[in-house]
C-alpha cells in the first residue's frame, strides 16, 4: 500500500483545485500526470469528454473489474479554513471526489507494484460531472466497458452519518433513480379586483403541486416503497394586484424502479392535463432523463461480506442518487459506503470535511474486494 503520507498529499493536492462540470482541465492533468509517473504500468486512453482510464493488464484474460473516481467538485465557496482549501474561488470539493481519487490513486499505485492479490485486468476511470448531467453515462456509450471487458463494477464514497471508518451497502436498490421535473403553468393575465377575467395560473400552479404530490405519495413499487416529488421553486406573475399568467414550478423525482418512475410521471403528466382544465389554463410537464436507479448486484454484495466481514447492509435505501448508476446498468456493480462519522459535516455543505485516516481505509477495503472478485 502507498504511504499514508502520498494518499493525503494526493487528497490535498487535489482538493485545491476543484473544478465543476466538464470543465476540469486542471484536475484532469494531474491524474494523467500521477498515472503517467508510474512508467507505463497501465495504458491511458481518454474515452469521452474530460475522463480518462488506466487499464491495468494483469494477464487475467478472464474479465476486468471497473472501478470508479470522479473528477469534479461543486459550486460552493469553501468555510473550513483548511491550509488546503480551495484556491478557486466559488468552487469546492464538498462532496469527497477529491478523497475518491487519491484512494484510486493509490489503487493505480498498488496494481502498478504488484501489490494487489488476484489475476483479473483493473480499468480506473476518472469521470467528469457527477454532479451535474452524468458523465458516467457517456464514459459507458464510449465503450469503455466493453474496451477493457470489463464484467463488473465498484465504487467507493464518503459517507457522514455511519461510523467513522464503516463500510456499508445493501443489495438491490441503494440509490434512487431521479429527474429533475419542471412544470409550466400558462393562464390569463387580469386585475385581481376583477380576476374572472383572468386565468390564474398560480394558483393552477398551486394545485398542480398539492394534487400531484398527494397522488404520487400513493404510489407503491414491487417493495412497498413510495417514490418522492417535491418542488424546491417556484416562479410566478408581475406584480402583486394581478392575476398571473405565467406560473413555473421545478423540482424533483426520484424513485428505486424504474416502473415507479414512469407511473409517477405518467400521473404527474394527468394531473397537469386536470389542473388545466380546471383553471382554464395550459400546462406543459416536461422531465430530465436523469439517472436510472442504483442497484448492487446480489452476488458481488455477497463476494463483499467475504471480502470484508465487517461490511454492514444498508435496512433500506437512501433517497439520494450517483450517476454510478449507469455502469450498473451496464455490467454487475457495487457501490460502497465509507462512513465519515456519526457528526461529520453533511456532504455539499461548505464546512466538508473528514478523518484522512479515511483514505487508508477506503483504500484497503477496495483494494481487498478487487483482489476477491
Amino acid at each position: 500500500m502507498p504511504d499514508a503520507r502520498d494518499l493525503v498529499r494526493w487528497r490535498r493536492d487535489l482538493h485545491r483545485i476543484p473544478e465543476c462540470d466538464f470543465d476540469v482541465a486542471e484536475t484532469l492533468a494531474y491524474v494523467r500526470h500521477e498515472l503517467e509517473a508510474l512508467g507505463g504500468a497501465c495504458e491511458l486512453w481518454e474515452p469521452s469528454r474530460s475522463a480518462l482510464c488506466a487499464l491495468f493488464r494483469r494477464g487475467g484474460g478472464t474479465g476486468a473489474t471497473c472501478v470508479r473516481a470522479e473528477l469534479d467538485a461543486l459550486p460552493v465557496t469553501e468555510r473550513t479554513g483548511l491550509p488546503w482549501a480551495s484556491r478557486h474561488e466559488g468552487r469546492m470539493h464538498a462532496c469527497g471526489h477529491d478523497a475518491h481519487m487519491a484512494i484510486v490513486l493509490g489503487l493505480a499505485a498498488d496494481l502498478a507494484a504488484g501489490r494487489v492479490a488476484g489475476g483479473r485486468d483493473v480499468l480506473l476511470v476518472f469521470e467528469p460531472a457527477e454532479e451535474t448531467t452524468g458523465g458516467a453515462r457517456e464514459v459507458v456509450a464510449s465503450g469503455a466497458l466493453a474496451r477493457a471487458r470489463c464484467d463488473r463494477a465498484v465504487a467507493v464514497h464518503l459517507w457522514p452519518g455511519l461510523p467513522l471508518g464503516a463500510v456499508a451497502t445493501r443489495a438491490g436498490a441503494l440509490l434512487a433513480s431521479s429527474c429533475e421535473v419542471d412544470v409550466d403553468a400558462r393562464g390569463r393575465a387580469a386585475h385581481i379586483g376583477r380576476a374572472s377575467e383572468g386565468a390564474d395560473a398560480l394558483a393552477c400552479a398551486c394545485d398542480l403541486r398539492a394534487e400531484a404530490s398527494s397522488r404520487v405519495a400513493g404510489l407503491r413499487d414491487p417493495e412497498g416503497r413510495p417514490p418522492l416529488l417535491g418542488f424546491g421553486r417556484m416562479e410566478a406573475g408581475q406584480v402583486r394586484n394581478q392575476v398571473a399568467a405565467s406560473a413555473r414550478l421545478e423540482g424533483s423525482l426520484r424513485a428505486f424502479d424504474e416502473r415507479t418512475r414512469d407511473e409517477a410521471r405518467r400521473t404527474l403528466r394527468e394531473v397537469g392535463e386536470e389542473c388545466a382544465a380546471r383553471h382554464g389554463c395550459e400546462v406543459e410537464v416536461a422531465f430530465s432523463e436523469g439517472y436510472p436507479p442504483l442497484l448492487c448486484d446480489a452476488g458481488l454484495v455477497r463476494a463483499a461480506r467475504e471480502a470484508l466481514p465487517e461490511l454492514l447492509e444498508l435496512g433500506e435505501p437512501l433517497q439520494i442518487t450517483d450517476d454510478f448508476s449507469w455502469y450498473c446498468s451496464e455490467v454487475p456493480g457495487i457501490f460502497l459506503l465509507l462512513g465519515c462519522g456519526e457528526d461529520a459535516a453533511p456532504l455539499h455543505s461548505d464546512a466538508f470535511d473528514f478523518d484522512e485516516s479515511l483514505l487508508v481505509r477506503g483504500l484497503g477495503a477496495v483494494e481487498r474486494l478487487v483482489a476477491l472478485l
